[in-house]
């Protein structure tokens, strides 16, 4: 047992450094072991920082719903916000200082208090006020994958510029498609391109349709600190019953559905509000202030929202695994077909030109599934214990290794190299056999068997051995996802 007097994490009082470890042991996640997301865009929206930045924006957003709604003065929300944006504070000492609440937010919060009690202690008071620690935390959560998500699209679609110039350059480059690891039958690379092309645009489309909410419910999910405020404060004249309020609820998979509309304040005759449908309408207001969506209920236990979003994310880094495992394949030495633009270097063969970009998204696309599958897990009544703590770090792994993939993927597509002699080159390894489906409908059955029993190559007429002359609908195809691409993105 540790006594009162053993400093807390360490075993009996001794520090790291007893064990071997420096200061430098606490330094930042900087990518190491995950190469693929190392001092990408998204690796640094969802850095300790960023998450430290995201708490504070919701406890200023806080403030200022509250003060539209009247619950608080003006001025305190401006002091709030003021205050929020100038704290400075260690990631890491903040961690640490966070176990014994389980939660960043409780010494989060007491910092802010403890600045504005050396600045504007009127304001003090005001924070945090009605709301619990999940409703920081998840509000935060929501705010940085919004963040990431932005700008993982915004990578998907620079991945995809130079896939559908591939697709389209490409439409009648003739190569062998290939099930089961085998050659099996006439394609393009086009078509291939395309393929790749379709994948990235439906992971492109589900990360724009999340609709990433607020979250806002108090201690219990029940509002009543925030109900008890709206009945006690003094009325003022600028409060929520004079302000419309544009809503956009989203439903949280409780049954509700998502709707949009408009609002006004609940208030009484004479602009008293009612203090239940003012906490409600704080509710629409906090999410306007985070610019995200209002949810239906609060949702502390019900992790839907959280579950879609790592859902959308796995999709996306499988989306970006198949165009990765496919440009490994395509670019072994025995295939040759296409080749990164940059050579991967090897510590110990010189000659080696591995597909290291792809290597890195195969990396991330395996990865991703695994952490999503540790979201969207109900919690126990009212709030989990430690099942909601137990998202938060695959929620940024999610986050951070898709993001990596995706910037990784514009930069391999990019130059991405293709060999069209080499594609035909391999066709004919097959002596024919490769066009065998369509030679199966114009041979009799049994002189068809004769000719793929031995070695040789095949006897029959040109036109019907010809690869180009069997592609099916390949070029349709290859339009058919062009001119979805150019539709959805402009």
């Amino acid at each position: 047992m540790t006594s009162d007097h053993t400093p807390a994490g360490t075993p009996g009082g001794v520090s790291g450094e007893a064990f071997g470890g420096t200061a430098d042991d606490r330094a930042p996640d900087g990518g190491l072991l995950a190469p693929v997301r190392a001092g990408t865009r998204v690796e640094r929206l969802t850095s300790d920082a960023a998450w430290v930045r995201a708490m504070l924006d919701a406890e200023a957003a806080l403030a200022r719903a509250q003060a539209r709604a009247g619950l608080i003065p003006e001025r305190a929300a401006t002091l709030i916000t003021r205050a929020a944006a100038d704290l400075t504070v260690d990631p890491s000492g903040l961690a640490r200082r966070a176990r014994d609440s389980a939660t960043p937010v409780v010494p989060l919060v007491a910092d802010l208090r403890a600045a504005l009690r050396a600045t504007a202690p009127e304001a003090a008071a005001h924070v945090h006020k009605g709301a619990t620690s999940q409703d920081i935390v998840d509000s935060a959560a929501m705010l940085v994958a919004s963040r990431a998500v932005t700008a993982i699209t915004a990578f998907l679609e620079a991945a995809m510029r130079p896939l559908a110039a591939l697709a389209d350059r490409h439409r009648d480059t003739v190569m062998a498609a290939r099930t089961l690891g085998q050659q099996a039958a006439p394609t393009t690379f086009g078509l291939k391109a395309a393929g790749w092309l379709a994948g990235l645009l439906h992971a492109r489309d589900r990360l724009l349709a999340l609709r990433l909410p607020a979250q806002l419910g108090g201690a219990a999910g029940t509002l009543a600190a925030l109900v008890e405020t709206a009945g006690t404060e003094t009325v003022s004249t600028e409060t929520v019953s004079t302000e419309t309020v544009s809503t956009e609820t989203v439903s949280t998979g409780t049954g509700g559905t998502e709707t949009s509309g408009t609002e006004t304040g609940g208030t009484g005759a004479g602009g008293v509000r009612v203090p239940q449908a003012l906490a409600l309408a704080l509710v629409d207001l906090y999410a306007q202030e985070l610019g995200l969506a209002a949810p239906l209920v609060p949702w502390h236990t019900d992790r839907a929202v959280v579950g879609e979003l790592g859902a959308a994310l796995a999709g996306t880094a499988e989306a970006l695994g198949k165009v990765a495992t496919d440009v490994i394949l395509l670019a072994q030495t025995e295939v040759g077909e296409v080749a990164e633009a940059t050579p991967g270097a090897s510590s110990a063969m010189p000659h080696k030109r591995n597909p290291a970009r792809s290597v890195l998204i195969r990396s991330a696309a395996i990865q991703v599934p695994v952490y999503a599958q540790l979201l969207g897990r109900a919690g126990e009544h009212e709030r989990a214990a430690g099942a909601w703590q137990a998202e938060w770090a695959p929620l940024r792994e999610c986050l951070r290794l898709t993001g990596g993939a995706a910037e990784t993927a514009a930069e391999l597509l990019a130059g991405l190299r293709v060999f069209p002699e080499r594609m035909r080159a391999n066709l004919a390894l097959t002596g024919g056999r490769v066009v065998s489906e369509r030679l199966a409908a114009h041979l009799p059955k049994d002189e068809l068997a004769e000719m793929l029993r031995g070695d040789d190559p095949l006897r029959a007429p040109d036109e019907l051995l010809d690869p180009s002359a069997y592609l099916g609908a390949a070029r349709e195809l290859v339009d058919r996802v062009l001119a979805a691409y150019h539709d959805r993105c402009p």
